[in-house]
């Protein structure tokens, strides 16, 4: 994305170069089709489905390759390549019968043996989407269309996780042709990740047509789609970091949607050819607490970490980090997942903190080292967001010593002597609040119970979450779970270890003229609905 004399007149005249090849190598496309032209900052890691796991993977996985569901705009669950399913044996044992019309991109039928054949690669693979798999224990294919799934335990979530991006069903014979290997070997044989790169073979509506990385990812329309044609012939995402950068390519024409705009950005944009949607995201911004760091200079019992979250001002640093574009969060389970609502928002009372601080006999202050990623994500400068929350804790005698980190160092830290004092995201990884009550419910052995040092201080741990989680997995009905999950988030939200701050409002902004953008819990942006 690099044109002389400066580095910027580089990046700008190679993308709209780019852009206007993109306009004219589309062979598959009528006269009057053009393609659909993506500024993003993309962050692939893969795009071998059993590999790939980032936000720009779940737009790309669920355009090339199909899962057995999906969502829709309401977050339903939907069939895809399952026509239907059942469930049996207390939420333990699922029957999918395969629609008889699902084919891969290359004409061949998607059968039973296909999903089994990628459900343990990936599970084999032992890659970062692996845990989406790891509760089954058997996947049984009785005849050419029909999948029976085993779980050790009950998930009533279970068929919300398969719509994820990431449980793309892999054309098996295209694949083992070119190096894939899904047995238990698979983590040291597989030597297909370098062919996913260049090909791919799914039953989506789109296949890959090049990547290079760096620069741009090409799709193009699938010929012999199974199901309606996209709308476009051709996407191409072009590689362009910076927001400034995005809403320059939309307002020059050079792109039709620009996917990282921040609400400052935005405002550029105001009286141009452009439309800009505001709307919730399912994205959030957190400040976590390690009781069990070394080095603490003070015991970080409860009644202190409530002082630290009574001492920060959510509201003025949702205006101070994003114009005011974005929802304080009282519980580390997203606003508009089950469980999320109903939980009241911790005020805003420095004179409280001091209260609980003098209680326990902190009145004169103390001192907190504070790790975190030197990122920008969802629009949030976390430099900014961590030195305004520095302020605010000032206020209160706490003294906080700031240190951006790249993103592998701060990994480190995080899981090696801890930090007392961080901040972090997290965006879904399906359309379900299992994964937070695991995640951040401090039960023994779950990621933040490790993190926050209960190998140093056991009294992090919260006993009640594996109970809760599995109640909620055995649930028999939406509104008995959804009770068991607000159990959960009420529990996370005392126990202020995990402090949320904000649920960032996503921009979408894209030219006149597109219709059909959309955000998706399990998709990001679903490219098949788009048309320009």
């Amino acid at each position: 994305m690099k044109i002389v004399p400066t580095p910027w007149r580089r990046n700008m005249m190679s993308m709209a170069l780019a852009a206007t090849l993109a306009s004219l190598c589309a062979p598959a496309a009528q006269a009057d089709e053009q393609p659909l032209i993506i500024a993003r900052d993309m962050d692939l890691n893969a795009l071998d489905p059993a590999r790939a796991w980032c936000d720009t993977c779940q737009i790309y996985l669920t355009s090339v390759y199909e899962q057995l569901a999906t969502l829709d705009k309401d977050n339903q669950i939907q069939p895809l390549l399952a026509e239907s399913w059942e469930i049996a044996d207390k939420q333990t044992l699922f029957t999918f019968k395969l629609n008889p019309a699902a084919k891969f991109s290359d004409g061949s039928p998607v059968e039973a043996k296909d999903v089994k054949w990628s459900f343990e690669r990936l599970s084999n693979i032992k890659a970062n989407g692996a845990f989406l798999v790891e509760a089954i224990e058997t996947i049984e294919t009785p005849d050419e269309q029909t999948v029976v799934i085993k779980l050790s335990s009950p998930n009533s979530e279970f068929v919300n996780q398969l719509a994820a991006g990431f449980l793309g069903v892999i054309n098996s014979d295209v694949a083992e042709a070119n190096g894939a290997v899904a047995d238990e070997t698979a983590a040291d044989k597989d030597t297909a990740e370098a062919w996913f790169l260049a090909n791919s073979a799914g039953s989506g509506p789109f296949v890959l047509s090049r990547y290079e990385p760096n620069s741009e990812l090409r799709l193009a329309r699938n010929e012999n789609y199974w199901g309606d044609a996209p709308g476009v012939p051709e996407v191409v995402f072009m590689q362009v970091k910076d927001a400034v950068s995005q809403a320059q390519m939309l307002q020059s024409g050079a792109a039709d949607i620009a996917m990282q705009i921040d609400p400052e950005t935005a405002k550029s944009l105001q009286g141009a050819d452009v439309t800009i949607e505001t709307v919730p995201s399912f994205n959030f911004v957190y400040v976590a607490l390690s009781p069990g760091a070394k080095g603490l200079e003070v015991d970080l019992t409860q009644d202190v970490r409530e002082a630290i979250s009574y001492a920060i001002d959510r509201e003025s640093l949702i205006d101070f980090t994003l114009g005011g574009a974005g929802r304080p969060i009282a519980t580390p389970i997203p606003l508009g997942f089950p469980g999320s609502s109903g939980h009241e928002i911790p005020a805003y009372d420095p004179e409280k903190a001091k209260e609980l601080l003098a209680a326990a006999g902190l009145q004169d202050g103390f001192r907190l080292d504070s790790v975190y990623p030197d990122t920008n994500v969802y629009g949030i400068d976390f430099s900014l967001m961590m030195q305004k929350i520095q302020q605010d804790l000032k206020k209160v005698n706490i003294e906080v010593d700031l240190s951006p980190v790249p993103f592998p160092t701060w990994g480190e830290q995080v899981g090696g002597d801890h930090i007392p004092l961080t901040a972090v995201y997290f965006a879904p990884d399906f359309y379900g609040s299992s994964q937070y009550v695991d995640y951040f419910g401090l039960g023994e052995g779950s990621v933040w119970a490790n993190r926050a040092g209960a190998d140093n201080n056991p009294s992090v741990i919260n006993a009640a979450i594996p109970d809760l989680l599995a109640r909620a997995l055995q649930a028999e009905s939406p509104d008995a779970a959804e009770k068991l999950w607000h159990e959960a988030g009420a529990h996370m939200a005392n126990d202020k270890i995990i402090v949320p701050m904000v649920s960032p409002d996503l921009i979408l902004a894209y030219r006149n003229g597109v219709e059909g953008v959309r955000y998706s819990a399990c998709c990001n942006l679903p490219l098949a609905e788009i048309t320009n």
